[in-house]
């Protein structure tokens, strides 16, 4: 059970037990989705088509050099038969150079990307909670949920948070 599902869980039966029956019925508890914060809000799309200008490049050239290492590799089986024993050496050579030099930029890029999609989502994430905070002050609620093994869609506030979101956008 990872940390913020013991959390969860202990701050329920913490609340379970310090409350009587009538006091937990007046309690105002709400949940927030934020896979589909990440997936809907207005901040997290324009982030995914920003992080997809920002690395389109890269990815091509990714996409390029896998085109000719799959070029080079089929030549290599059609004519290996054919060529002297040192242009075979020396094609797979420059063929293993390639596949090398391939590996290690996928492995940059997928870091990279890694980084920059943290970093896009963290904004996105301090946006969203500005404005679930925002949400708990003026509806008046008690406790809101952003992690749950279960909540009831009665006190999913996601679509409002969204909807925040877009408006704060817009303004």
């Amino acid at each position: 059970m990872n940390l913020r599902k013991s959390v969860f869980v202990l701050l329920t039966g913490i609340l379970a037990l310090s409350f009587s029956a009538g006091a937990l019925a007046e309690m105002k508890i709400g949940f927030v989705n934020t896979e589909r914060i990440f997936r809907d809000a207005a901040p997290a799309v324009r982030a995914q088509k920003k992080l997809e200008k920002e690395f389109e490049k890269r990815d091509q050239e990714l996409q390029r050099m896998a085109k000719q290492l799959q070029s080079m590799q089929e030549s290599l089986e059609k004519n290996s038969m054919t060529m002297s024993e040192t242009d075979r050496r020396n094609k797979e050579r420059e063929f293993n150079d390639l596949n090398r030099d391939f590996q290690r930029k996928q492995r940059e890029f997928r870091e990279d990307l890694n980084q920059r999609r943290n970093e896009e989502l963290a904004q996105v994430l301090e946006r969203a909670n500005k404005a679930i905070k925002a949400i708990a002050e003026a509806e008046k609620y008690d406790i809101i949920f952003q992690e749950a093994v279960y909540a009831n869609p009665r006190i999913d506030i996601t679509d409002k948070v969204i909807k925040a979101l877009a408006d704060t956008t817009a303004k």
